[in-house]
């Protein structure tokens, strides 16, 4: 792992994701670079070559990486980009902010709306490109406009009004462009009522998601009218294997590693899935995992 300062940031050579993914598993990235800051970001996107392919990740939450990992560019989000504030009645977050840690900021600022946000495992980033939710709430039902960045390393502000969004499903207005901040109009209300809600909202969590053991969230969309873990569950599939991953026994839309799976073991363990709930179920369960990368 070669590594090497450009300008403020830092640039690491065939890097391993899987440190940098919620399931543990995956290859490594070409380029790996951890800008410094907002203008440090946009200078490095502005000196990379034309062609060269870039990828954006945050927790790496709803990620899997293929075992032969990535080529071109992933740059990281989670950790660099943190600013977080009330401005004019309206919270600030930029895209490496954590959901749980936004949903608690708004609490305290007696800011209601963005409760379902702490059970999001991932960075607002990663919830505004997704369009993740929880609890029949959804981020960009709070979104009042957003910051992105473009190739160029050129900033742009832009309203809601721009981007066609659905269940966890963002249409980008323009291509090449990428979240870095956002802004979110909320209600204002009772800071305990908030944080009261956040609590009972994390502990339901606890009690029905597999966390003790890496794993990347829902793996499916729930199909209209159902969910893919009743689905899963009723295809008999809770606690099937193949090599180290396995369908979670706590909660049947999760896919955990239990200690040594592949990338490769994961996916075909979704595709196993898919293919079963299809054949039993008649139903074809859209993946909500983006995968990235090259076979090995």
């Amino acid at each position: 792992m070669a590594q090497r300062d450009i300008s403020s940031g830092t640039l690491l050579r065939n890097e391993s994701l899987a440190r940098y993914t919620s399931w543990r598993a995956g290859g490594a990235a070409d380029s790996f670079y951890i800008p410094a800051g907002l203008d440090d970001l946009g200078s490095f996107l502005a000196g990379l070559d034309a062609q060269e392919p870039v990828q954006f990740i945050g927790l790496g939450s709803n990620l899997l990486v293929r075992d032969g990992g990535v080529r071109g560019t992933v740059v990281l989000m989670h950790g660099v980009l943190t600013a977080l504030a009330l401005e004019n009645d309206v919270v600030f977050a930029e895209a490496g902010v954590t959901c749980a840690k936004l949903a608690k900021f708004t609490a305290r600022q007696h800011k209601h709306g963005a409760e379902f946000m702490a059970g999001i495992p991932g960075t607002v980033g990663g919830a505004l490109a997704m369009n993740a939710g929880c609890h029949g709430a959804e981020t960009w039902d709070v979104v009042q406009q957003v910051l992105t960045i473009d190739r160029k390393g050129q900033l742009h502000t832009r309203s809601k009004a721009e981007f066609a969004t659905a269940y966890r499903h963002v249409d980008m207005p323009v291509d090449n462009e990428w979240f870095v901040a956002a802004w979110f109009a909320l209600e204002s209300g009772e800071a305990t009522e908030a944080e009261l809600k956040i609590k009972q909202l994390l502990a339901k969590r606890l009690a029905t998601q597999p966390l003790n053991l890496p794993n990347a969230g829902s793996v499916f969309r729930n199909p209209p009218g159902d969910h893919a873990a009743r689905l899963i569950e009723a295809s008999g599939l809770k606690g099937h294997s193949i090599g180290g991953a396995q369908v979670s026994e706590k909660h049947a839309n999760f896919i955990v590693n239990t200690g040594e799976a592949t990338a490769a073991d994961i996916e075909h363990l979704i595709a196993h899935v898919r293919t079963t709930v299809k054949q039993q179920q008649h139903v074809d369960l859209q993946q909500e995992v983006r995968i990235i990368g090259e076979w090995a």
